[in-house]
């Protein structure tokens, strides 16, 4: 079993990967930036080390700084959470080289399904459904529009090694596509230093289905149900819920298959995502596997009663899975809200500050994942979520008035919330009756301009 554990994390992945640790009998390490030095992890953890200057170009993200800090603390294992190097092959095979255990899968694997065109040829070879598009990379505007036409308007363009939304236009007709292009590509080599593109058709108005996945380094896999995460703004989640009102038993289990194939087409081990579209048609196809934990875990724990940071940190120890996906039964209703220091009505303009005054709401069925206390100063420099706040019901309904009534009780005074804006969305009629896509804030926001 692994001893310690360095999480190369911040915020609130860090205190649950320590909290988790506690619990499994094993030392932990944080690491911090000088904006950090009063952060909740830096108190909850044995030990806590400085890794740089604010910047996470020069702290979470300096590969050699965190390496050095696992070495000098004695950390054999390290948990990267999500976001900074959680995805970074070349960070996990330099954990490989220095025999220290990442808890996530090898770096073949990340950098495989982290290229989304090769991810996507994998997919293809395994019969999983996917998006009809480029079979091969596109580097030229030219190339672009002929793979458009054969494929069909409209259609995507999508950084290959890209994420969270960069590196991403929408072109309608043939006419647009030049210009969607070069934006996109663009983009692409700011965000990740990389011009190479892959085009899909688009598919219009569909719901973002993610099934969670268990596998182990015996060849054992199992999905976890799924997660509809529909509700989003700009590529960005926002309200996750498990399970899913748009799916039934019949096409739960074709899903869930296609996404225990996929892992398997992968070589996967560890935790993992298959994140799908899905059209009101019921058909669905593949858009990208997430090789880490994610941010919306919390509801696939709640509705399954297995604890994900937990069974990570088994598998990373080389221990089989404990359960089969007969043993997985998904129990009531599970609903999580981001709560992001930022302002709505300006633009969801970021709302770094010290906050004056805190209180969260308790109870059954109610649990928050935050780092955020009275008096901490919310630095600038990072993403702008401070808290998930996460309900359990019998059923969706129930679980949509929990959420509500836990929301109205959160108070945070010296920064600006999207709270309200949540709020209002758990109140509007269309999601109410489930009848949301990911599509769906980008309407409201029109509708009510």
């Amino acid at each position: 079993m692994i001893k310690k554990v360095l999480i190369a994390n911040r915020g609130e992945i860090a205190v649950r990967i320590i909290r988790a640790c506690r619990e499994l009998g094993i030392e932990t390490v944080a690491v911090y930036s000088e904006a950090d030095r009063d952060a909740l992890h830096t108190k909850l953890a044995d030990e806590a080390i400085c890794v740089g200057p604010a910047p996470s170009s020069e702290s979470y993200l300096s590969m050699d700084r965190i390496i050095s800090a696992t070495i000098v603390t004695g950390a054999d294992a390290i948990h990267p959470g999500f976001g900074f190097l959680s995805e970074n092959s070349k960070f996990a095979e330099l954990c490989e080289k220095c025999n220290i255990t990442f808890i996530g899968p090898n770096s073949k694997v990340i950098a495989s399904l982290g290229n989304k065109q090769e991810a996507r040829n994998t997919m293809i070879r395994a019969g999983v459904p996917v998006i009809p598009g480029s079979n091969e990379a596109v580097y030229d505007a030219a190339t672009g529009a002929s793979v458009a036409k054969k494929i069909g308007y409209p259609v995507i363009v999508k950084a290959a090694l890209g994420g969270g939304g960069k590196g991403m236009r929408v072109a309608n007709t043939p006419e647009e596509f030049e210009q969607s292009f070069l934006t996109a590509q663009k983009e692409t080599q700011m965000a990740f230093g990389d011009n190479t593109m892959y085009i899909e058709h688009f598919v219009q108005h569909p719901r973002h289905i993610e099934f969670q996945i268990l596998a182990d380094a015996y060849g054992n896999v199992v999905h976890l149900g799924e997660r509809d995460c529909s509700i989003q703004r700009n590529h960005q989640k926002m309200i996750e819920e498990s399970p899913s009102a748009a799916l039934d038993e019949e096409l739960r289990r074709k899903m869930g298959d296609a996404a225990v194939k996929a892992a398997k087409a992968a070589g996967y081990v560890n935790a993992g995502t298959i994140e799908f579209l899905l059209e009101k048609t019921g058909d669905f196809y593949f858009m990208e596997m997430n090789t880490r934990i994610q941010v919306e875990h919390p509801v696939t724990e709640w509705v399954t009663g297995i604890d994900l940071i937990k069974e990570q940190i088994r598998i990373a120890s080389g221990q089989r899975l404990a359960f089969t996906q007969k043993d997985i039964h998904m129990e009531g209703h599970a609903i999580e809200c981001r709560i992001n220091a930022e302002n709505p009505e300006k633009g969801f303009r970021p709302s770094p500050g010290t906050i004056t005054d805190l209180y969260l709401p308790g109870g059954k069925g109610i649990r928050i994942d935050t780092a955020i206390y009275t008096g901490y100063t919310i630095p600038p420099y990072y993403d702008s979520m401070i808290a998930k706040l996460i309900v359990w019901a019998k059923n969706r309904k129930e679980a949509i008035r929990k959420m509500q009534s836990a929301l109205g009780e959160v108070i945070i005074e010296g920064v600006d919330t999207n709270i309200n804006y949540q709020y209002e969305i758990l109140s509007d009629p269309d999601f109410l009756s489930g009848n949301i896509d990911i599509n769906y804030i980008e309407d409201r926001e029109n509708r009510n301009r």
